[in-house]
């Protein structure tokens, strides 16, 4: 019978956090008390995605602890609360809230803090880190009242925390004291097109700035005090000038530590008291500290592997290469970019006019990738890293594998010549022989390799490769990578687009017979009902098209879980009169209907019956509102600041332009909903970079942002094109909408439509802009088409009185089903919160 030992894991950061999944993953959690101490309030959050939690302000966004993880393996975590003390003698830690643990071994994973220099006013007001969701709350909280705003540090994270003020709305700097940014990754002809790509996206950069002292300024709250004898008035002040080890308590507790801090570590990951492990950015390993989150997930796997005896792998250092999207700038940088390796020698591409920039270093015979800088585009990293990785032989010119190909066609390595022990997943350490022998025990999709490898479940940047290496094993053992839209089609979305449109196809019954077979599904009943309509732009319940819709389109309402329909009516831009929110209370009143605000600017009634809903649809439209199309997979909303109309910052008339778009677009059927916004400036109170379609307003017209998303994997959106006249942004929006529509698979959003596209936003470009397939005039007259051709559904449906029969719950009459009872679970309003408790974890 084993004997169960304490765990004690101090930190509960992403390392820590991992550690205790690899111990779960073991198999022998089951023999350990384990206890864990966070510092924050809260369970782990993936400090990588950290600006992730501006799309939403919600935490949950970038939670990395799933329900129930701790209850069900026994595991205990007090949050809030930091060890201050190891009593090594006693075996016992104490914490900050008395609490006494004895242990057997402990886990230290303390992380690191942010670095702020001893800058005269470094502790002023308004002047904040970059590190925890505390710290973002804060920020945010400043900028309400703040203009301007200065990132002091311009590598990853300075980088990061200033796409956060930018985020915020106020005018960004960064400040940097080394001659370009990101100076530990990239060389200077990587600096310096990176620096220009940031510049335009309209954030300032001041190199080679040393900042002596911050004091009251006189038209903002401070002045930068610079060694050149410049200055820089600003309103909030972020320093991101590196970390350091949290390495307080190792050092009162007496374990061995390096010269400038951190805890000295062996390869299994242990202390100088064999009982004590350290883990992530605290541990010194070889005279270095780690900072990135895969060398930390590979120290956690060591440790649990030397501690439970279930696994033989050693942390011996880490590749320090990265690729990351910076204000959505494509930055890479592999092994030696800096060509510090005697007799090395570079091959350079620079291409000004698109603001690519990339770096070979090479051995001195050609024959071995020593390293690389990619700035601008980042599509050959994966190629790339596994050529240095697995030392690799180069092709004869290896200056062809960051040459451009006019022919379309990628150049390098191909999935099958990489060794299995070849890694993909870096942040968690997953090779190439994982995913093989994941395919080979059945797992047959991304999702079930993720579940299984855990790959591409960190930062993501290995989800393309690791689709290679799946589909090529699955084609191996005889498996078609099978891309029908269902058994009845043996065609792709894209495809039977095409085929509707090329053979003026009007009906199911007629794509069917001609190019299908059987009697239809619920895959493809609702993609071809959604395909005719956004070619046709049909009434969606004409006889031969009702029966493809799904119950949503079917009611034209959203049904809710207790069997009601919603009714949400088009609220443009979310500019309402008092007279339409007069008919809206009325409604509401009368049917006894809950209402919500939304976050898309516009009122919805929840709790209607269907019977009920012809008769609510009439008296809206009689008040002059229409279908808001909640329920399609269409456009949803517009949403809009003042702008100049009302805003003392607005420099453009949003609310005008999110009601031409609103009005534009409305009815467009498409692969999954479609979002936009309009802010009237840069302060972005109208959220347009987590859209769809977002502009943002500028002294010179408009900057349009495509493919982000707010859901469940949240996308900043990148900058498409900046500075356009009225006309142009129409135009480009009409072309990117009937683009996606045409080419978007069945339920995907316009974010991993372009993610998945090859090329990425620069094929998208060269698509809407230059008109590189010859095809924008036959999608702005498509477009054209839909808005011609648009009615309000609801409409078109109460003065069809066969139509509005369909409703009713009984053939031969309008009465309700009174046997039927629906309770609310609780008051349209809620009682104040005086009644809830905030409990913390223990």
């Amino acid at each position: 019978m084993s004997t169960v030992s304490n765990i004690v894991v101090i930190g509960n950061g992403p390392v820590g956090h991992n550690f205790l999944e690899f111990l779960v993953a073991s198999g022998k959690a089951d023999n350990y008390n384990v206890v864990v101490f966070g510092e924050e309030p809260r369970p782990a959050y993936d400090r990588v995605h950290l600006t992730a939690w501006f799309e939403n302000r919600d935490a949950e966004d970038i939670n990395m602890v799933k329900p129930g993880f701790y209850e069900e393996n026994g595991f205990v975590l007090h949050t809030h609360d930091k060890v201050v003390a190891i009593d090594r003698s006693k075996k016992t830690v104490t914490s900050e809230k008395g609490v006494e643990v004895a242990y057997d071994k402990i886990i230290l994973a303390t992380g690191s803090y942010p670095f702020v220099p001893p800058v005269s006013g470094h502790d002023r007001d308004n002047v904040f880190v970059y590190r925890t969701i505390e710290d973002l709350e804060a920020m945010t909280a400043a900028s309400e009242k703040a203009k301007s705003g200065a990132v002091i540090g311009g590598g990853l994270l300075g980088l990061e925390a200033a796409k956060a003020l930018k985020d915020l709305g106020v005018q960004t700097h960064v400040v940097e004291f080394a001659p370009r940014l990101m100076a530990v990754q990239v060389d200077d002809g990587g600096g310096k097109m990176l620096r220009n790509k940031i510049e335009d996206l309209g954030v300032a950069v001041h190199t080679q700035k040393n900042t002596q002292q911050i004091i009251d300024g006189e038209g903002a709250v401070h002045k930068m005090c610079f060694a050149d004898g410049e200055e820089l008035e600003i309103d909030m002040i972020v320093f991101s000038a590196g970390i350091r080890p949290r390495d307080e308590l190792a050092k009162s507790s007496e374990l061995a530590m390096g010269e400038r801090g951190g805890v000295v570590i062996n390869n299994n990951c242990q202390t100088s008291d064999e009982d004590i492990y350290a883990i992530g950015e605290v541990a010194l390993w070889d005279n270095k500290i780690f900072g990135l989150i895969a060398p930390g997930n590979a120290m956690a796997q060591a440790a649990c592997d030397h501690l439970t005896t279930t696994g033989g792998s050693e942390f011996a250092g880490a590749d320090m290469s990265t690729k990351l999207k910076l204000m959505g700038v494509d930055v890479a940088s592999i092994g030696d970019a800096h060509g510090n390796t005697p007799g090395c020698r570079s091959y350079t591409y620079v291409n000004e006019r698109e603001e690519v920039y990339k770096k070979l270093v090479v051995s001195e015979d050609d024959k071995y990738l020593l390293g690389a800088v990619l700035i601008g585009d980042a599509a050959e990293y994966g190629t790339l890293l596994q050529y240095m990785l697995n030392k690799m032989e180069l092709p004869a010119e290896p200056e062809g594998m960051i040459l451009p190909h006019t022919d379309g066609e990628a150049t390098g390595l191909g999935v099958d010549a990489l060794p299995d022990t070849a890694q993909l997943c870096s942040c968690l350490n997953v090779s190439k022989g994982d995913i093989v022998s994941a395919v080979a025990d059945g797992a047959t999709c991304m999702s079930e390799i993720k579940d299984t490898t855990k790959a591409a479940t960190g930062c993501g940047g290995c989800a393309a490769l690791v689709t290679q290496v799946l589909n090529s094993e699955l084609e191996k053992l005889g498996v078609e990578v099978n891309t029908d839209l269902c058994e009845h089609f043996a065609y792709t979305r894209q495809d039977l687009f095409n085929i509707i449109r090329v053979e003026n196809i009007r009906s199911f019954d007629e794509l069917i017979v001609k190019h299908g077979k059987g009697l239809g599904c619920d895959i493809c009943k609702p993609t071809v009902g959604s395909l005719l309509a956004t070619c046709w732009n049909d009434y969606i319940l004409k006889d031969n098209l009702q029966s493809l819709q799904d119950t949503n389109d079917y009611f034209m309402g959203n049904m809710q879980k207790d069997g009601t329909y919603s009714v949400v009516p088009r609220v443009a831009g979310g500019e309402i009169t008092p007279e339409k929110l007069i008919v809206l209370g009325e409604v509401a009143k009368e049917y006894d209907l809950y209402t919500k605000i939304t976050g898309g600017q516009r009122i919805d009634l929840f709790g209607a019956r269907s019977e009920q809903l012809p008769a609510i649809w009439k008296q809206l439209i009689d008040a002059g509102f229409e279908t808001g199309h909640a329920y399609g997979k269409s456009l949803r909303t517009v949403k809009s600041c003042v702008g100049s109309t009302w805003c003392r910052y607005g420099v453009q008339d949003s609310m005008g332009m999110s009601l031409i778009l609103e009005n534009r677009y409305k009815g467009l059927r498409s692969p999954h909903k479609l979002k936009m916004a309009v802010s009237g400036c840069t302060r972005e109170c109208a959220e347009a970079q987590s859209k769809d379609v977002g502009v943002i307003a500028t002294e010179n017209g408009w900057n349009m942002y495509v493919c982000g998303n707010g859901g469940m994997k949240p996308r900043h959106a990148d900058l498409f094109a900046s500075d356009l006249d009225d006309e142009t942004l129409l135009k480009y929006i009409d072309r990117f909408f009937m683009f996606y529509v045409r080419t978007g698979d069945r339920l995907q959003r316009t974010s991993v439509w372009m993610d998945n596209m090859e090329g990425g936003l620069d094929y998208l470009k060269s698509v809407i802009i230059e008109d590189k397939l010859g095809v924008c005039a036959e999608l702005e007259k498509d477009m054209q088409h839909i808005v011609d051709t648009y009615q309000c559904e609801w409409k078109s449906t109460i003065e069809d009185s066969e139509k509005v029969k369909r409703f009713s719950h009984f053939i031969n009459s309008d009465e309700a089903d009174n046997n039927v009872k629906f309770e609310r679970e609780r008051d349209q309003i809620r009682p104040a919160s005086k009644n809830i408790e905030i409990v913390e974890v223990s």
